[in-house]
Protein backbone atom coordinates (compact mmCIF):
# COMPACT_ATOMS: atom_id res chain seq x y z
CA UNK A 1 0.00 0.00 0.00
CA UNK A 2 1.35 3.57 -0.68
CA UNK A 3 2.43 5.35 1.95
CA UNK A 4 -0.49 7.74 3.66
CA UNK A 5 -0.43 11.05 5.06
CA UNK A 6 0.29 9.81 8.64
CA UNK A 7 3.65 8.33 6.93
CA UNK A 8 2.66 4.75 7.70
CA UNK A 9 3.81 2.55 5.15
CA UNK A 10 1.08 -0.17 5.02
CA UNK A 11 -2.26 -1.46 6.83
CA UNK A 12 -0.39 -3.83 9.14
CA UNK A 13 1.95 -1.62 10.21
CA UNK A 14 -1.50 0.60 11.42
CA UNK A 15 -2.95 -2.47 13.18
CA UNK A 16 -0.08 -2.52 15.02
CA UNK A 17 0.11 1.05 16.04
CA UNK A 18 -3.38 0.74 17.48
CA UNK A 19 -3.40 -2.82 18.83
CA UNK A 20 -2.25 -1.29 22.26
CA UNK A 21 -5.21 0.85 22.89
CA UNK A 22 -7.91 -2.15 22.93
CA UNK A 23 -7.67 -2.87 26.46
CA UNK A 24 -8.41 0.65 27.57
CA UNK A 25 -10.86 1.30 24.69
CA UNK A 26 -12.63 -1.53 26.32
CA UNK A 27 -12.77 0.32 29.35
CA UNK A 28 -13.89 3.29 27.89
CA UNK A 29 -16.84 1.42 25.74
CA UNK A 30 -17.90 -0.49 29.09
CA UNK A 31 -18.20 2.65 31.29
CA UNK A 32 -20.09 4.31 28.34
CA UNK A 33 -22.61 1.09 28.14
CA UNK A 34 -22.81 -0.72 30.98
CA UNK A 35 -22.28 -4.45 29.48
CA UNK A 36 -19.46 -6.35 28.67
CA UNK A 37 -20.76 -7.18 25.36
CA UNK A 38 -22.09 -4.05 23.82
CA UNK A 39 -18.60 -2.46 24.87
CA UNK A 40 -16.54 -5.58 22.93
CA UNK A 41 -18.97 -4.90 19.58
CA UNK A 42 -18.03 -1.07 19.75
CA UNK A 43 -14.57 -1.63 20.12
CA UNK A 44 -14.85 -4.28 17.41
CA UNK A 45 -16.58 -1.26 15.65
CA UNK A 46 -13.93 1.02 16.10
CA UNK A 47 -11.09 -1.12 14.90
CA UNK A 48 -12.84 -1.26 11.70
CA UNK A 49 -13.53 1.68 10.96
CA UNK A 50 -10.33 2.94 12.17
CA UNK A 51 -8.77 0.50 9.69
CA UNK A 52 -11.21 1.90 7.09
CA UNK A 53 -10.06 5.73 7.54
CA UNK A 54 -6.21 4.95 7.80
CA UNK A 55 -5.85 7.58 5.41
CA UNK A 56 -7.64 10.33 6.81
CA UNK A 57 -5.33 10.14 9.87
CA UNK A 58 -3.10 12.80 10.34
CA UNK A 59 0.27 12.33 11.87
CA UNK A 60 -0.12 15.87 14.01
CA UNK A 61 -3.36 14.60 15.58
CA UNK A 62 -3.05 12.48 18.57
CA UNK A 63 -3.75 8.77 17.62
CA UNK A 64 -4.99 7.89 20.66
CA UNK A 65 -7.78 10.78 20.71
CA UNK A 66 -8.77 9.83 17.34
CA UNK A 67 -9.77 6.72 18.47
CA UNK A 68 -11.15 7.97 21.66
CA UNK A 69 -13.47 9.69 19.08
CA UNK A 70 -13.65 7.20 17.25
CA UNK A 71 -14.94 5.02 20.03
CA UNK A 72 -17.30 7.85 21.24
CA UNK A 73 -19.41 8.23 19.14
CA UNK A 74 -19.84 4.86 18.27
CA UNK A 75 -20.75 4.23 21.49
CA UNK A 76 -23.50 7.35 20.95
CA UNK A 77 -24.53 5.78 17.96
CA UNK A 78 -25.35 2.04 19.91
CA UNK A 79 -26.65 4.01 23.02
CA UNK A 80 -29.29 5.51 20.33
CA UNK A 81 -30.28 2.99 18.87
CA UNK A 82 -30.95 1.07 22.06
CA UNK A 83 -34.13 1.01 23.36
CA UNK A 84 -33.38 2.07 26.70
CA UNK A 85 -30.10 3.91 27.13
CA UNK A 86 -29.56 3.29 30.65
CA UNK A 87 -28.92 0.02 32.92
CA UNK A 88 -29.26 -0.10 36.25
CA UNK A 89 -28.29 -2.10 39.63
CA UNK A 90 -31.63 -3.26 41.77
CA UNK A 91 -30.57 -0.29 44.44
CA UNK A 92 -31.44 1.90 41.45
CA UNK A 93 -34.78 1.12 41.15
CA UNK A 94 -36.75 1.77 44.34
CA UNK A 95 -36.30 1.40 48.11
CA UNK A 96 -34.54 -1.71 49.81
CA UNK A 97 -36.55 -4.15 50.78
CA UNK A 98 -38.03 -4.43 54.68
CA UNK A 99 -38.72 -8.15 54.92
CA UNK A 100 -35.63 -10.53 54.30
CA UNK A 101 -38.10 -13.36 55.14
CA UNK A 102 -40.40 -12.99 52.27
CA UNK A 103 -39.36 -14.39 48.24
CA UNK A 104 -37.44 -12.09 46.04
CA UNK A 105 -38.94 -9.98 42.97
CA UNK A 106 -37.65 -10.46 40.12
CA UNK A 107 -37.21 -8.09 37.14
CA UNK A 108 -39.03 -8.11 33.51
CA UNK A 109 -37.25 -7.74 30.44
CA UNK A 110 -37.96 -4.30 30.62
CA UNK A 111 -34.74 -4.05 32.90
CA UNK A 112 -31.41 -4.13 31.21
CA UNK A 113 -28.62 -4.49 34.25
CA UNK A 114 -25.44 -2.91 34.47
CA UNK A 115 -22.67 -6.27 34.07
CA UNK A 116 -19.58 -7.28 35.32
CA UNK A 117 -16.11 -6.88 33.89
CA UNK A 118 -13.54 -9.15 34.21
CA UNK A 119 -9.88 -7.23 35.71
CA UNK A 120 -8.07 -9.35 33.13
CA UNK A 121 -10.36 -7.87 30.02
CA UNK A 122 -8.98 -3.99 30.95
CA UNK A 123 -5.65 -4.41 32.87
CA UNK A 124 -2.45 -6.88 32.46
CA UNK A 125 0.34 -7.55 34.60
CA UNK A 126 2.75 -5.41 32.66
CA UNK A 127 0.93 -2.56 33.20
CA UNK A 128 2.01 0.31 35.16
CA UNK A 129 0.84 -0.07 38.73
CA UNK A 130 -0.89 3.47 39.13
CA UNK A 131 -2.69 3.07 35.99
CA UNK A 132 -3.85 -0.20 37.38
CA UNK A 133 -4.80 1.77 40.69
CA UNK A 134 -6.63 5.11 38.63
CA UNK A 135 -8.39 2.32 36.10
CA UNK A 136 -9.61 0.14 38.90
CA UNK A 137 -11.11 2.79 40.97
CA UNK A 138 -12.94 4.34 37.54
CA UNK A 139 -15.02 0.84 37.28
CA UNK A 140 -16.23 -0.17 40.47
CA UNK A 141 -19.71 -1.30 40.19
CA UNK A 142 -21.27 2.11 42.00
CA UNK A 143 -19.86 4.35 39.24
CA UNK A 144 -20.85 2.39 36.33
CA UNK A 145 -24.30 2.59 37.72
CA UNK A 146 -24.27 6.08 38.36
CA UNK A 147 -22.87 7.20 35.20
CA UNK A 148 -26.32 5.39 33.62
CA UNK A 149 -28.38 8.48 34.95
CA UNK A 150 -26.49 10.97 32.75
CA UNK A 151 -27.85 11.21 29.34
CA UNK A 152 -25.15 9.62 26.70
CA UNK A 153 -23.56 12.94 25.60
CA UNK A 154 -23.54 14.43 29.06
CA UNK A 155 -21.74 10.70 30.02
CA UNK A 156 -19.54 11.08 27.00
CA UNK A 157 -18.18 14.35 28.33
CA UNK A 158 -17.67 13.40 31.96
CA UNK A 159 -15.74 9.88 30.89
CA UNK A 160 -13.54 12.21 28.55
CA UNK A 161 -12.86 15.29 30.93
CA UNK A 162 -12.70 13.30 34.28
CA UNK A 163 -11.42 10.07 33.70
CA UNK A 164 -9.45 10.24 31.19
CA UNK A 165 -8.37 13.72 30.90
CA UNK A 166 -8.84 14.96 27.62
CA UNK A 167 -8.83 19.02 27.24
CA UNK A 168 -12.01 20.88 26.80
CA UNK A 169 -10.63 21.80 23.64
CA UNK A 170 -10.05 17.59 22.48
CA UNK A 171 -13.55 16.33 23.62
CA UNK A 172 -14.85 19.20 21.47
CA UNK A 173 -13.39 18.29 18.70
CA UNK A 174 -14.52 14.56 19.26
CA UNK A 175 -18.09 15.29 19.74
CA UNK A 176 -17.98 18.13 17.54
CA UNK A 177 -19.41 20.32 19.46
CA UNK A 178 -17.97 23.99 21.24
CA UNK A 179 -15.63 23.81 24.37
CA UNK A 180 -18.28 25.63 26.06
CA UNK A 181 -20.69 23.63 25.62
CA UNK A 182 -18.60 20.79 26.54
CA UNK A 183 -17.99 22.80 29.64
CA UNK A 184 -21.84 23.32 30.08
CA UNK A 185 -22.38 19.49 29.73
CA UNK A 186 -19.80 18.64 32.10
CA UNK A 187 -21.44 20.86 34.88
CA UNK A 188 -24.78 19.51 34.11
CA UNK A 189 -23.72 16.03 34.60
CA UNK A 190 -21.45 16.86 37.70
CA UNK A 191 -24.85 18.19 38.97
CA UNK A 192 -26.82 15.36 38.45
CA UNK A 193 -24.05 12.63 39.81
CA UNK A 194 -24.83 14.81 43.51
CA UNK A 195 -28.07 13.58 43.33
CA UNK A 196 -27.77 9.89 42.54
CA UNK A 197 -23.78 9.27 43.43
CA UNK A 198 -24.15 6.89 46.43
CA UNK A 199 -22.54 7.98 49.64
CA UNK A 200 -18.54 7.55 49.23
CA UNK A 201 -17.61 3.91 50.31
CA UNK A 202 -15.07 3.00 53.11
CA UNK A 203 -13.30 0.86 50.78
CA UNK A 204 -9.90 -0.43 51.61
CA UNK A 205 -7.57 -1.03 48.30
CA UNK A 206 -8.93 -4.37 46.66
CA UNK A 207 -5.25 -6.01 46.58
CA UNK A 208 -4.98 -5.31 50.54
CA UNK A 209 -4.23 -8.38 53.12
CA UNK A 210 -6.89 -7.16 54.68
CA UNK A 211 -9.75 -7.26 52.00
CA UNK A 212 -8.35 -10.71 50.53
CA UNK A 213 -8.85 -12.35 54.17
CA UNK A 214 -12.11 -10.95 54.63
CA UNK A 215 -13.03 -12.31 50.90
CA UNK A 216 -11.55 -15.59 52.00
CA UNK A 217 -13.44 -15.61 55.58
CA UNK A 218 -16.62 -14.85 53.24
CA UNK A 219 -15.87 -17.69 50.86
CA UNK A 220 -15.64 -20.56 53.95
CA UNK A 221 -18.76 -19.32 55.39
CA UNK A 222 -20.73 -20.04 52.31
CA UNK A 223 -18.76 -22.97 51.94
CA UNK A 224 -19.30 -24.36 55.75
CA UNK A 225 -23.50 -22.69 55.54
CA UNK A 226 -21.79 -20.77 58.78
CA UNK A 227 -24.71 -18.50 59.57
CA UNK A 228 -22.73 -16.92 62.76
CA UNK A 229 -19.27 -15.82 60.34
CA UNK A 230 -21.94 -14.88 57.42
CA UNK A 231 -23.34 -12.07 60.33
CA UNK A 232 -19.88 -11.33 61.54
CA UNK A 233 -18.45 -10.15 58.28
CA UNK A 234 -21.22 -7.52 57.34
CA UNK A 235 -20.60 -4.16 58.14
CA UNK A 236 -23.79 -2.76 59.96
CA UNK A 237 -24.94 -0.72 56.58
CA UNK A 238 -24.41 -3.24 54.15
CA UNK A 239 -26.51 -3.63 51.33
CA UNK A 240 -26.94 -6.80 49.11
CA UNK A 241 -28.37 -6.67 45.64
CA UNK A 242 -29.02 -10.28 43.48
CA UNK A 243 -29.45 -9.46 39.92
CA UNK A 244 -31.97 -9.91 38.21
CA UNK A 245 -34.01 -9.48 41.38
CA UNK A 246 -35.28 -6.09 41.86
CA UNK A 247 -35.63 -7.04 45.56
CA UNK A 248 -32.28 -5.69 47.58
CA UNK A 249 -30.92 -4.88 51.29
CA UNK A 250 -30.06 -2.55 53.31
CA UNK A 251 -28.31 -2.81 57.29
CA UNK A 252 -27.00 -5.94 58.16
CA UNK A 253 -30.24 -6.40 60.40
CA UNK A 254 -31.93 -7.47 56.73
CA UNK A 255 -29.42 -8.78 54.40
CA UNK A 256 -28.17 -11.18 56.85
CA UNK A 257 -31.45 -12.88 57.54
CA UNK A 258 -32.07 -13.03 53.80
CA UNK A 259 -28.73 -15.15 53.19
CA UNK A 260 -29.21 -16.98 56.18
CA UNK A 261 -32.89 -18.09 54.90
CA UNK A 262 -32.24 -17.88 51.17
CA UNK A 263 -29.01 -18.36 50.15
CA UNK A 264 -26.76 -20.18 52.58
CA UNK A 265 -28.54 -23.85 52.14
CA UNK A 266 -25.94 -26.54 53.73
CA UNK A 267 -22.97 -27.43 54.15
CA UNK A 268 -20.73 -28.29 51.12
CA UNK A 269 -24.25 -26.73 48.70
CA UNK A 270 -21.45 -24.09 47.60
CA UNK A 271 -18.12 -23.77 46.04
CA UNK A 272 -16.75 -20.61 45.59
CA UNK A 273 -13.39 -19.24 44.16
CA UNK A 274 -11.76 -15.98 43.92
CA UNK A 275 -11.33 -13.47 41.28
CA UNK A 276 -11.60 -9.96 40.53
CA UNK A 277 -14.47 -7.58 39.02
CA UNK A 278 -14.95 -4.13 38.38
CA UNK A 279 -11.28 -3.41 40.15
CA UNK A 280 -12.90 -5.14 43.11
CA UNK A 281 -12.67 -8.51 44.66
CA UNK A 282 -15.03 -10.96 43.93
CA UNK A 283 -16.32 -14.88 43.63
CA UNK A 284 -17.52 -17.16 41.28
CA UNK A 285 -20.21 -19.56 42.71
CA UNK A 286 -20.98 -22.87 41.90
CA UNK A 287 -24.22 -24.18 43.41
CA UNK A 288 -25.03 -28.35 44.01
CA UNK A 289 -27.73 -29.95 42.15
CA UNK A 290 -30.11 -32.44 43.57
CA UNK A 291 -27.88 -34.85 41.49
CA UNK A 292 -25.18 -33.59 43.95
CA UNK A 293 -22.90 -31.97 41.10
CA UNK A 294 -22.07 -28.19 41.34
CA UNK A 295 -22.50 -26.04 38.27
CA UNK A 296 -21.97 -22.83 37.57
CA UNK A 297 -24.66 -20.21 39.51
CA UNK A 298 -23.18 -16.97 38.56
CA UNK A 299 -20.55 -14.09 40.32
CA UNK A 300 -20.71 -11.80 42.95
CA UNK A 301 -19.17 -8.48 43.38
CA UNK A 302 -17.66 -7.43 46.71
CA UNK A 303 -17.02 -3.85 48.28
CA UNK A 304 -15.07 -3.39 51.89
CA UNK A 305 -15.69 -1.24 54.23
CA UNK A 306 -13.80 -1.06 58.19
CA UNK A 307 -13.49 -4.28 59.17
CA UNK A 308 -16.28 -6.20 57.13
CA UNK A 309 -18.17 -6.61 53.74
CA UNK A 310 -19.60 -3.39 52.91
CA UNK A 311 -21.78 -4.71 49.65
CA UNK A 312 -22.53 -7.64 48.12
CA UNK A 313 -23.91 -7.63 44.57
CA UNK A 314 -24.90 -10.97 43.30
CA UNK A 315 -25.22 -11.68 39.20
CA UNK A 316 -27.51 -14.75 39.48
CA UNK A 317 -26.33 -16.14 36.09
CA UNK A 318 -24.62 -19.29 34.91
CA UNK A 319 -22.87 -17.31 31.66
CA UNK A 320 -21.44 -14.66 33.12
CA UNK A 321 -19.09 -17.74 34.75
CA UNK A 322 -17.38 -18.02 31.07
CA UNK A 323 -16.08 -14.56 31.10
CA UNK A 324 -14.21 -15.42 34.61
CA UNK A 325 -13.04 -19.18 33.77
CA UNK A 326 -9.65 -19.74 34.51
CA UNK A 327 -7.76 -22.42 37.05
CA UNK A 328 -8.78 -22.38 40.54
CA UNK A 329 -6.93 -22.82 43.80
CA UNK A 330 -7.12 -26.77 45.30
CA UNK A 331 -7.62 -27.75 41.65
CA UNK A 332 -11.00 -26.87 41.39
CA UNK A 333 -11.85 -26.05 37.36
CA UNK A 334 -14.12 -23.94 35.84
CA UNK A 335 -17.21 -25.15 33.61
CA UNK A 336 -20.16 -23.23 32.49
CA UNK A 337 -23.60 -23.70 31.85
CA UNK A 338 -24.65 -27.52 32.92
CA UNK A 339 -21.15 -28.42 32.94
CA UNK A 340 -19.99 -29.86 36.21
CA UNK A 341 -17.25 -29.15 38.44
CA UNK A 342 -14.58 -31.66 39.45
Amino acid sequence: MPSTESGMSDSGEFVQRIKPFRRELLAHCYRMLGSVDDAEDVVQETYLRAWRAEGTFEARASLRAWLYKIATNACLTALEQRQRQRRALPSGLGAPSRDPHAAPVFAGPEVDWVEPIPDALVSSESDDPGAIAVSRQDLRLALIASWQHLPSRQRAVLLLREVLAFSAEEVAEMLDITAAAVKSMLQRARARLDEVMPAAEDVREPTAPEARALLDRYIAAFESSDAAAIEQLLCEDATLEMVPAITWFSGKTTCAPYIVHHALGSPGEWRMAPTRANGQLATIAYRRGEDGVHRAFGVAVLSFGAGGIARIVLFADPELVARFEGPVADGLIHHTGSDPVS
